[in-house]
């Protein structure tokens, strides 16, 4: 095998499939990156069993074959070597040759043969959807995943797809984010998918490049995600999610509506002082006007008044100062819309003229 390629095109590709890379591997292949090489393109694959990302490049010359290079390294040394720079890549026997100009560096390889191939899979159904639309959901909820979690399938994404269209729920089981849209999607029956956290964010970092439809493929235990010259494929999380729709609060009695951008201004101020450990903050609301307090164990205070459209009785409630700043920064309309009930509900947040994405938050006792 034997490839010229300019540093512009190999880098890009490179890093993309770098990210799934793991330092410390069970198998040593799995710090590897798959090249194949056939009809002057360069296919790269890297996997950590869980998520696959697979990028297609076109090479100025090349003689077919494949191999398996140190993903890190070779990274590294494509992204130390100037803009303009031309690579060459050799393999002979279990040695590969990478030189540029003056630079030339040997590294030890792995037979092609022995790396995994995760991306293959008898699909049970297979559409297309706006890359944007995906785009959309996921940053819409993925920030309310849960990390670690014991109930291990919190640790995802949950998306359900319909003949109608999508939608995406995250829950770490203090908040919940969902968002759906409607759609017409080819699909012979409903499914329900959960992707973990880290097939979420490959996803989410392709889709940012792409433009138009992509093409989704769903079997009983992986979805894969592709368009030109790029695929990712995630292992799914085996696991029944909770029963979201239970906790979706009614309607609330009380009904806050505020500017987002002021909203978010406050609690970031507030936030500063609050308890490192529990970030709470104290919402004081009254006819108008949303009092925003924290304080910490350094008898350190902070307090802010925002004018809202509230009117109702006093209510005293506290949160998580840090769910509320996330709502507040993934929402992009002009105002928010807030629904409470008593001191010991959650709170529901929308964007008013917007409730395809609704955020539910629990209370905290301060």
């Amino acid at each position: 095998m034997k490839i010229t390629v300019t540093r512009e095109t190999l880098l890009p590709a490179l890093q993309a499939v770098s990210n799934v890379v793991e330092r410390r591997q069970s198998t040593p292949i799995l710090a590897n990156v798959l090249l194949t090489v056939s009809d002057n393109s360069l296919n790269l694959v890297a996997t950590d069993m869980e998520v696959e990302v697979a990028i297609n490049c076109t090479v100025q010359s090349a003689r077919e074959g494949a191999t398996t290079f140190p993903a890190k390294k070779l990274f590294d040394i494509c992204r130390s070597l100037p803009v303009d720079a031309v690579l060459q890549l050799e393999v002979s026997g279990d040695k590969g040759r990478v030189q540029s100009g003056r630079s030339r560096f040997t590294l030890g390889t792995l037979p092609a043969g022995e790396y995994p191939a995760v991306g293959n899979f008898p699909a049970n159904s297979e559409f297309s959807v706006p890359a944007a639309v995906l785009l959309e959901l996921i940053s819409a909820t993925q920030f309310a995943m849960a990390q670690q979690d014991v109930r291990y399938y919190l640790n995802g994404l949950l998306v359900e797809i319909n003949s109608t269209g999508l939608r995406a729920v995250a829950t770490d089981g203090h908040r919940l984010a969902l968002s759906e849209r409607s759609l017409e999607i080819a699909l012979a029956s409903p499914s329900q998918l959960i992707v973990p956290r880290k097939g979420v964010q490959e996803i989410q970092r392709m889709l940012g490049h792409v433009e138009g439809d992509v093409v989704v493929a769903v079997s009983d235990n992986h979805v894969k995600i592709s368009t030109v010259g790029q695929a990712i494929t995630t292992k799914l999380i085996d696991g029944k999610f909770p029963d979201y729709q239970r906790v979706m609060p009614k309607k609330g009695e009380r009904s806050v509506t505020a500017d987002r951008e002021a909203l978010k201004a406050a609690f970031g101020r507030t936030s500063i002082l609050s308890n490192e450990k529990f970030r709470g903050v104290r919402l004081f609301l009254s006819n108008g006007l949303l009092r925003a307090a924290t304080n910490n164990p350094e008898q350190e205070e902070a307090e802010e008044d925002v004018a809202v459209d509230y009117s109702g009785d006093e209510l005293e409630i506290g949160f998580n100062v840090s769910y509320l700043l996330d709502v507040m920064g993934v929402l992009r309309s002009k105002f928010v819309k807030i629904e409470l009930s008593d001191a010991n509900s959650s709170a529901v947040i929308f964007d008013p003229e917007d409730e395809r994405s609704r955020y539910v938050i629990m209370p905290m006792r301060l």
